[in-house]
């Protein structure tokens, strides 16, 4: 393929960055605006980790960055790639059009707002899958199995102290553990829809990280989690860094009528407040509380059982962080993740010195 048709043949992806309601911008640089951070900077499962529990940093991309959509609507934003007046499923099409195969994955975090935001990611492939690899086998795999493996990492770059104690420098989880994860796939694209309010203790968190997200350059990475010998190292499929987001600048998405849905529930102000009661260090006047911003968010009977008791996921831990332990099933540490039969929990659901040395806060 000579260059000049490289570069159309790629024309499409470079107009589909561009075409979001936020810039594509260098990470380094990026306020109200998205970019590729170093693959680097996220820590994923070694190839001895079974055995030593070392961990390496990410390396190089399974997918590429196509784009990010930052958007509301009167309804919770769903199967966007579903939509065909949607500017990335078009694009899809478009290039189908042409005799050209890309797979896009699209990963939609529905955040618990009263204006149905939704933070959409997506990341495409133009080689086909190998066969037998881990992400073919997601690809090709029940509800139970991508329930199982898919993982979140998140770093917290830039942010209050509030947030980064509540969130932790990184945060790991299972993301179909932890949160209500819907499944869409067409023959060109996947498409994982979050549902962060379907948890308590998210849901709580993402009301207090909306509160500032204006000051917050943010990290997420997803991958797919090896479990043995033979699905190590771990490699991550794509990640994107957003940074000094501007509620102000998200598009209104247009919900096809039959896609409507009632919104979410609002979170009761009592529970809210319990909770950031539990994240501020009453001697530390100094930092700002977010309890006066609204939010809502759908909140599960089992959920709220729970309380700030949660399962853990598995995985050994080295390091140590003060502050409690709230946590939910499918979530590890940066380091490493907790498993019940590994540790032991107290009543409030904390994490005994002798199991564990580190606590993380989501």
């Amino acid at each position: 393929m000579d260059c000049s048709n490289g570069e159309v043949q790629h024309q499409w992806m470079e107009d589909v960055k561009a075409g979001g309601a936020v810039p594509f911008l260098d990470p380094d640089n990026c306020p109200n605006g998205w970019a590729t951070p170093p693959g680097d900077t996220f820590m994923v499962r070694g190839p001895d980790y079974l055995a030593t529990k070392v961990k390496i940093p990410g390396g190089e991309y399974l997918l590429k960055p196509l784009g990010f959509d930052w958007m509301k609507s009167p309804a919770k934003i769903c199967e966007v790639l579903n939509n065909k007046t949607h500017r990335v499923r078009k694009a899809i099409d478009d290039e189908v059009s042409r005799g050209n195969q890309p797979f896009v994955w699209a990963f939609n975090l529905q955040l618990p707002s009263k204006d149905n935001y939704s933070a959409i990611f997506y990341f495409v492939s133009l080689e086909p899958v190998p066969e037998g690899s881990l992400t073919d086998q997601f690809l090709k795999g029940d509800e139970a199995f991508r329930k199982s493996r898919l993982k979140l990492i998140a770093n917290i770059v830039r942010g209050p102290w509030i947030v980064r104690t509540a969130v932790g420098e990184q945060a790991i989880c299972i993301l179909g553990r932890a949160l209500t994860c819907k499944y869409t796939q067409g023959s060109n694209f996947i498409e994982i829809d979050v549902d962060v309010g379907s948890s308590i203790v998210a849901n709580a968190i993402v009301h207090l990280a909306f509160g500032y997200v204006q000051t917050l350059t943010v990290d997420l990475a997803f991958l797919i989690e090896g479990q043995t010998e033979s699905e190590l190292p771990e490699r991550l499929l794509g990640a994107v860094r957003f940074s000094e987001l501007n509620p102000g600048s998200a598009g209104v998405y247009e919900v096809p009528s039959e896609e409507q849905q009632e919104s979410a529930p609002f979170l009761p102000a009592r529970l809210w407040q319990g909770f950031s009661n539990m994240l501020h260090n009453p001697g530390n006047s100094r930092e700002p509380s977010s309890t006066s911003q609204s939010t809502n968010g759908s909140l599960h009977k089992e959920d709220a059982d729970e309380n700030t008791k949660g399962s853990l996921h598995k995985e050994d831990v080295d390091d140590n962080t003060a502050g409690s332990l709230l946590k939910e099933d499918g979530y590890e540490s940066a380091t490493g993740s907790f498993d019940k039969e590994d540790t032991e929990e107290d009543s409030n659901g904390s994490l005994h010195n002798e199991d564990a040395d580190e606590n993380t806060k989501w």
